[in-house]
């Protein structure tokens, strides 16, 4: 049609970013101009302030997300997982920047569930003690994962090496974990705490302490470019104890919210950061107090995952008998206690917080338009 009225290009990119992973997916082979914008970093990013939380739980037998808004929904999510493995379950999950990472133990599990796409990651050796612990990228926007080990030799010293994705090749390091900007003595070794990390523009963070300053903990990341461990910055909460439940998530898309609850008093606390991440600058974070909650016969939060929209707190955790629930905290008031007992195998399953994202899984190869 000659006359045909085309609409501006940054109107149809403001549409397009309203438009949910899935629909978008199948728009790439609209034009060369609408695929690379769908490919465009800043493009990714405005789409994913748009798009709202959800949990992501495994069981034995079957992944499934869960959106709260304000209604809880809980749907089947169809993976094309190849040659999975009788009795093979998943350990952790682990929400990556928008890619989903799976624990499975002898491998790993890397997808995008809205844009079906799915692979594995295998891990070299016989370590039993193997954890993938996350994805982050280099300076030249080169996928990688971190995975960490111990030996039967001497179990109290965590190794590591990474895998870059395009080459799917491991590189061991050597050595244990240990930190190039330690401010206590210089390069201490790293001790994770229980709880997963997050990945923040290709880097990733992880609640540590050093060994010899056990529950003094502060936050480590680690750099893909320079594959070094480095001190960030110390928590907000002070007198942390074993038991407590602290959870690093990310905020607004590019700060922190960090999360503890008391194994005492039962008490939850959450701080954000005042300014944006940025791996080398960890002098200038700066924690609020964001909100506490302090709500009667509250249980421990397991292993908990957790998300902030607004005002409102919403968190998924599993009671002593193994049963998921969702909290949803507004004002120091528990609005809703909801068990998830639409899943199957519903048993210690695991969970983490997601948005879901255009990001391509690495390696998978994409649709071209014609």
């Amino acid at each position: 049609m000659a006359n045909q009225e085309k609409l501006p290009w940054d109107l149809t990119e403001e549409i397009l970013s309203c438009v949910p992973p899935e629909s978008l997916v199948r728009f790439r082979t609209v034009s060369k101009q609408w695929n690379a914008l769908l490919s465009d970093k800043t493009f990714i990013k405005k789409h994913k302030t748009k798009m709202t939380y959800r949990f992501i739980l495994a069981t034995k037998s079957k992944i499934y997300s869960v959106s709260v808004n304000p209604k809880i929904e809980v749907h089947d999510l169809t993976l094309d997982i190849p040659a999975l493995e009788p009795h093979e379950l998943p350990r952790r999950l682990m929400d990556c920047d928008g890619l989903l990472l799976c624990d499975m133990g002898k491998r790993g599990m890397v997808s995008n569930p809205w844009l079906r796409q799915t692979r594995w990651v295998e891990h070299e050796g016989n370590h039993s003690s193997f954890e993938f612990c996350g994805i982050g990228y280099d300076d030249d926007n080169g996928y990688k994962t971190l995975g960490t080990h111990r030996t039967e030799l001497d179990p109290t010293k965590t190794f590591w090496k990474t895998l870059d994705f395009s080459s799917d090749a491991w590189k061991e390091q050597r050595g244990v974990m240990k930190s190039s900007t330690s401010s206590t003595t210089e390069d201490a070794v790293i001790a994770f705490y229980s709880t997963s990390g997050v990945s923040l523009n290709g880097t990733w963070y992880r609640v540590a302490s050093y060994n010899e300053t056990k529950y003094s903990y502060f936050i480590v990341n680690f750099d893909f470019t320079k594959e070094t461990f480095n001190q960030l910055c110390d928590l907000p909460c002070e007198d942390n104890k074993h038991e407590d439940a602290l959870v690093l998530r990310v905020f607004m898309g590019d700060r922190f919210s960090l999360l503890k609850q008391s194994h005492l008093t039962k008490k939850i606390q959450i701080w954000v950061t005042k300014n944006k991440i940025h791996k080398r600058g960890g002098r200038d974070v700066e924690w609020m107090n964001f909100m506490e909650v302090s709500i009667p016969n509250l249980p421990d939060l397991v292993q908990p995952s957790y998300f902030i929209n607004d005002k409102t707190l919403v968190v998924c955790s599993c009671d002593k008998d193994g049963q998921a629930w969702i909290y949803v905290v507004e004002n120091n008031n528990l609005i809703s206690k909801t068990k998830i007992d639409l899943v199957a195998d519903n048993f210690w399953p695991s969970h983490c917080s997601f948005i879901p994202s255009l990001v391509s899984v690495p390696g998978v190869k994409k649709e071209e338009p014609e």
